[in-house]
C-alpha cells in the first residue's frame, strides 16, 4: 500500500527505465525498419479505435514533442499552445498530432520518430535522480522515463510489432513491475503486492489476483470486452 508521501516505489527495485527504453525502441524501430511504404501492414486497423498501424506511428512521432517539452521545462506552453489552436482535450491534441503527419510516408514517420525518440531517451538518462516538467508539474525523471517505456511498449503492441521469446519474459517482467507501481500511483488507498499467480490489489471493495499479462493491459485500457468486470474494476475504476 502507498501512504501520503506518494507511490510505493518499492516496486520499481530492480528495473531500469532507460535499459527499458532503449529495448522498446530498439525493438520498435528494428520492426519498422523492415517494413516497405506499400507494406499493406500500414493501413491495417491498430488496437486504438479508429487508427490504424501508421496513424499509431505518427502519434508516436507527435507525443515526442511533449517529451521535449518536459525535459525543456516548457510544458506549460506547449499545452497553451495546443489550446490557443482548439484542443482541450487530450483526444484532440493526439488526434491533431496524428492529422500533421497525415500523407508523410511511413518510412520519413519512421526515421523522424526514431530521431526524436533518441534524443528523449537521451534526455531522460541526463537527468536520472533529478526532475522533469509535466503536465502535473515537477516529477521525477526516473519515474516518467517508465511511464514514456510503457507508452511505447503500448503502442508498439498496439501497431502489431512481433515480441520474440528471447524478450518476452522480461519485457513482461519490467511492465508488471511499473503497473503495480503506477497503480498505487494512481489510488493511494490500494493495496497492490506481489503475489502468488500476480498481483494482490485490494481497492474500492474489490479483492483480486490479477495475473502479470492482465494487469499491463489493464493499467493501459487494453483489456478484452469479455475481462472479469471485477478485475476491470480493480484496475480501471480510479
Amino acid at each position: 500500500m502507498s501512504d501520503a508521501s506518494g507511490p510505493d516505489e518499492r516496486h520499481l527495485d530492480g528495473f531500469d527505465p532507460y535499459d527499458a527504453l532503449d529495448a522498446e525502441a530498439s525493438g520498435l524501430e528494428a520492426w519498422l525498419d523492415g517494413l516497405a511504404d506499400d507494406d499493406p501492414v500500414w493501413d491495417q486497423p491498430s488496437r486504438c479505435e479508429g487508427w490504424t498501424v501508421r496513424d499509431v506511428l505518427a502519434h508516436l512521432l507527435a507525443v515526442e514533442d511533449y517529451h521535449h517539452a518536459c525535459l525543456d521545462g516548457r510544458v506549460q506552453q506547449y499545452i497553451e499552445t495546443g489550446m490557443a489552436a482548439g484542443h482541450t482535450s487530450l483526444d484532440e491534441f493526439n488526434q491533431a498530432g496524428v492529422d500533421a503527419h497525415a500523407g508523410t510516408p511511413p518510412h520519413e514517420l519512421a526515421a523522424a520518430w526514431a530521431a526524436a525518440d533518441a534524443e528523449t531517451r537521451g534526455g531522460f538518462r541526463e537527468r536520472d535522480g533529478g526532475e522533469i516538467d509535466s503536465s502535473v508539474g515537477p516529477y521525477p525523471a526516473r519515474w516518467q522515463a517508465f511511464h514514456v517505456a510503457t507508452e511505447l511498449a503500448t503502442h508498439a503492441d498496439d501497431m502489431g510489432r512481433p515480441v520474440g521469446p528471447e524478450e518476452a519474459a522480461d519485457r513482461l517482467a519490467w511492465r508488471a513491475a511499473f503497473s503495480r507501481f503506477a497503480l498505487s500511483e494512481k489510488d493511494g488507498d490500494a493495496t497492490v503486492e506481489v503475489a502468488a499467480g500476480g498481483t494482490h490489489v485490494v481497492t474500492g471493495g474489490t479483492d483480486v489476483i490479477v495475473d502479470d499479462a492482465t494487469l499491463v493491459e489493464g493499467l493501459v485500457g487494453r483489456l478484452p470486452d469479455d475481462a472479469d468486470p471485477t478485475v476491470r474494476s480493480a484496475l480501471s475504476a480510479h
